[in-house]
């Protein structure tokens, strides 16, 4: 026998369902992309400041190479090469490094060499740049 509740009728087939309108949906939406948008700047300057981390290892390498060859030929040297650096490629030339190395100044007493960012990470125009010298203190001398 069948129970009369388990009979469809018209009645129990119409029944509205709960959920949520459009209206709502929208509403949080916009809630949701305006605390996006809260957040993203201050994700910039954390991403800036990792990336910063490559500069100043690369010159704390230069520092290296530049001490040992002191140590071996009693004078800083200008060129790359002749330390034994070899710089990973750049993004704009394909490759992964940020920063552009290069020994701006050599001689018997001292040396400076500077990393130069190769792309504008937070779009104001400025180019981070850091720099290490025969102290071996790695400094920032453009903020991003």
């Amino acid at each position: 026998m069948i129970h009369p509740k388990m009979l469809l009728t018209k009645s129990n087939t119409s029944r509205k369902l709960k959920a949520f309108s459009l209206a709502e949906i929208l509403i949080v939406l916009a809630v949701i992309g305006i605390l996006i948008m809260l957040v993203v700047p201050n994700q910039t300057a954390v991403a800036s400041r990792a990336k910063s981390i490559e500069a100043q290892t690369a010159l704390n390498n230069i520092y290296s190479l530049q001490y040992a060859h002191f140590l071996q030929y009693s004078k800083y040297s200008s060129d790359l090469d002749e330390i034994d650096y070899v710089p990973n490629k750049l993004v704009t030339e394909g490759g992964r490094a940020n920063y552009k190395i290069e020994v701006v100044d050599a001689s018997t007493s001292g040396f400076t060499a500077k990393a130069t960012a190769v792309v504008d990470f937070n779009g104001d125009g400025k180019f981070n740049t850091w720099q290490v010298d025969q102290t071996g203190e790695v400094t920032e001398i453009q903020k991003d």
